[in-house]
Formats: C-alpha cells, sequence, structure tokens
C-alpha cells in the first residue's frame, strides 16, 4: 500500500508577523535608527506600511470605504500615497518618504527599498493591471518614476530620478529618462540587500571619453602623416576652441 504526502500551502504570514518585520528591516538599511520605539514613533514611511497593511486587509474583505479612508489618513500624516489595493512583501522599506506615491494594482516583492519622491504609477485610464511590478531587493532612488504595467527583476535598481517605462531584467542597473540599462550586477547572496546606488555609472562620460581618446588618436595618425593639428588642448584649455568652433558655425 502505498502512501501518499499531502502538499502543505504555503501559510500567509500573520498582520503582526510583517509589522514586526517592517520594523526590525529599518536597522539593517538606516544606520540612523537607534531604536525600535524611535523606529515606530517618528518614521513616516513605517508608519504609511503599517497602516497599509491594516486598509489592504479591510480592502480584500470587501470593506472598500474604510480601507480608503485609512489611506487617506496615512497620506494626510505621513504625506505618502499608497493605495490599499497594491500588493506589499515583506520587509518593506521607504526612506524618509516625502512624496512616494504607489498605486492600486502594483506588486512589490520582498526586501524592496524606496527612496523619498518614487512613484509607482500608471500610463492607462483603464482598468486591470496598470502598474509595475517589482522583484524582490529592488533599490529605487529618489525621485525615480517607474510608470506602467512592467516588472522590474530581483535586485534591480534605479538611480535618482530615473523615468522607467520597460522591463528591466535582474540584477541590472537602471539610469535616466527614459531609463537605460547601464550596468550588470553580481548577485547578493542570502538576503543581503545592495543599497549603493550612488554608485551609478556615468554612460554620458563614458562616450565622452571614447570620443575624446578616439580624437586623440586621429590627431597622433595626422601627426605621422605630417597633416598640421590645430586647436590643441591640454585637459580643460579648450575654451578657445570651443569658442571660434562656435563663431564659424554662426557665420556659416
Amino acid at each position: 500500500m502505498t502512501e501518499t504526502v499531502a502538499t502543505v500551502p504555503e501559510t500567509r504570514p500573520g498582520l503582526f508577523t510583517l509589522l514586526r518585520e517592517d520594523v526590525d528591516c529599518v536597522f539593517q538599511r538606516d544606520p540612523a535608527a537607534r531604536s525600535r520605539f524611535e523606529v515606530i514613533t517618528t518614521y513616516p514611511g513605517v508608519h504609511a506600511i503599517l497602516i497599509q497593511r491594516l486598509a489592504h486587509r479591510l480592502w480584500h474583505a470587501g470593506l472598500r470605504y474604510p480601507a480608503r479612508l485609512l489611506s487617506w489618513l496615512a497620506r494626510l500624516f505621513t504625506n505618502i500615497d499608497i493605495h490599499p489595493g497594491a500588493t506589499l512583501g515583506r520587509r518593506f522599506f521607504i526612506d524618509h518618504g516625502a512624496g512616494v506615491v504607489i498605486g492600486e494594482t502594483a506588486e512589490i516583492g520582498n526586501d524592496v527599498t524606496l527612496y523619498h519622491g518614487v512613484t509607482l504609477g500608471g500610463t492607462t485610464w483603464n482598468k486591470g493591471k496598470r502598474h509595475p511590478t517589482l522583484g524582490d531587493g529592488v533599490v529605487i532612488g529618489a525621485g525615480a518614476k517607474i510608470l506602467g504595467a512592467i516588472t522590474l527583476g530581483d535586485r534591480v535598481r534605479v538611480g535618482a530620478n530615473s523615468v522607467v517605462v520597460k522591463d528591466v531584467p535582474a540584477d541590472r542597473t537602471v539610469v535616466g529618462i527614459p531609463g537605460k540599462v547601464v550596468n550588470r550586477l553580481a548577485p547578493v547572496d542570502g538576503h543581503g540587500i545592495n543599497l549603493d546606488h550612488h554608485l551609478i555609472p556615468d554612460p554620458v562620460g563614458k562616450a565622452i571619453a571614447c570620443l575624446m581618446e578616439r580624437i586623440e588618436v586621429l590627431e597622433g595618425r595626422l601627426r605621422e602623416h605630417g597633416e598640421p593639428v590645430q586647436g590643441e588642448c591640454s585637459v580643460c584649455d579648450a575654451d578657445d576652441l570651443c569658442g571660434a568652433t562656435y563663431k564659424k558655425m554662426k557665420k556659416g
């Protein structure tokens, strides 16, 4: 006689478990945090998340108006607007929080960090999925806008003030308007979270450096063939050359 083993469905974490994790994760991502009492009483990002988790339960229980009222109160006191229909993962952290907006159909994974001014917004008035989905360990810099029903993979980092409107694979860094992938990150082992969102590559500076190097090579070849090379400059002494070029362009 063969025995069958019943699969046990994953249990949904309790509300107090989620709230405790939200408070504890602050100490991993904000060196200014000193005590749980300080975090619970003075962190608007934590207040907004705590209220949204309660409002989310009311929302799915069919108590839509009480849920929206709680959401409005949270926005009134924290300047953070999270729709009660949004799905928040575990150990979610909003640093500073001012101006953060998260839409109704947004889905946020575990261990996600948002800085102030971030928007997870929609690009259509149609009902249904219209807000972003964030994977685990995502970090979004201050002022960034993630728009539309797009997906950011696990451990994606978005630079400050970037505007992302397309899907981003896991372990990428995105910067610019519109957002472009500029770097691939090495995965972080365990529950480690890479908060080095300030270490953002400069694609424009890199392109200029490549152009300068190419110009130097071409000028070297001209000299080898005895051709005169005018307007030579060193480091930042290019004002005369740039000014002369500008005058020629105006005359032409």
